[in-house]
């Protein structure tokens, strides 16, 4: 990923968004002192499998579905071996169900193949299983290798924005430009904080803005919501 573009700074320039980056951090820690996935899971194998399911879809439904899912598959060899009629109706409550018991089975014959039924613990592994890319790759590793990382979903992105923390517009360069100035033990903290910020006030519509405890490094009157 060294190909993507990172925005050129000045020192001075690093130096404000470094100051604004922690005091957002510190803000957001009072309200969410133990910020987390909201992904029920208890291994990497099901955290990549909660992922997938999450997409067009919320947490809480997921962690319904996988209740059950989890106790049934138990590894990838389950996954890749499963009737896909059968496992499309165990997950059809999460929407896209079709694609996504395809991907399901594609990821884990792969890992089944190719990593001896783990979860690679590595960037450059994970993102080579098949619709798995960065994002996903990084909650994997964060929470379940305890790898520092920068996940970016819509709420970081809409969040990062309007705090004034990137100018991009890119999933991938949103990532690399916030890697460029906040500590790497805070990547992971910072982008579940930014997450549940986003779920809870700073909303893509009808931000609850006279509630924000961060609002005074918000520029959201001036920008279009989304």
């Amino acid at each position: 990923m060294e190909a993507v573009m990172r925005t050129v700074r000045s020192a001075s320039q690093k130096r404000a968004l470094r100051d604004r980056a922690a005091a957002v951090l510190n803000l957001l820690s009072e309200a969410f002192p133990e910020p987390r996935t909201a992904l029920n899971f208890s291994t990497a194998l099901e955290l990549l499998v909660a992922t997938v399911l999450s997409a067009q879809c919320t947490d809480e439904r997921v962690n319904e579905v996988t209740r059950s899912l989890f106790a049934r598959y138990r590894t990838a060899r389950d996954y890749a071996q499963a009737d896909l009629a059968q496992l499309e109706k165990e997950i059809r409550p999460t929407g896209f169900f079709r694609q996504k018991a395809k991907s399901i089975k594609g990821i884990c014959r792969e890992i089944e193949a190719r990593f001896g039924g783990q979860v690679p613990g590595r960037m450059e592994d994970l993102v080579t299983l098949p619709g798995v890319g960065r994002k996903t790759a990084n909650l994997v590793l964060s929470e379940a290798f305890g790898v520092p990382g920068i996940i970016v979903d819509t709420h970081v992105k809409r969040v990062a924005h309007r705090m004034g923390l990137t100018e991009e517009t890119d999933p991938e360069k949103i990532e690399f430009d916030l890697m460029d100035y906040v500590p790497r033990e805070d990547w992971t903290r910072l982008s579940n904080l930014l997450i549940w910020h986003g779920r809870k006030t700073c909303r893509a519509k009808r931000p609850l803005c006279p509630e924000c405890i961060v609002k005074q490094w918000c520029g959201y009157t001036n920008k279009t919501p989304g």
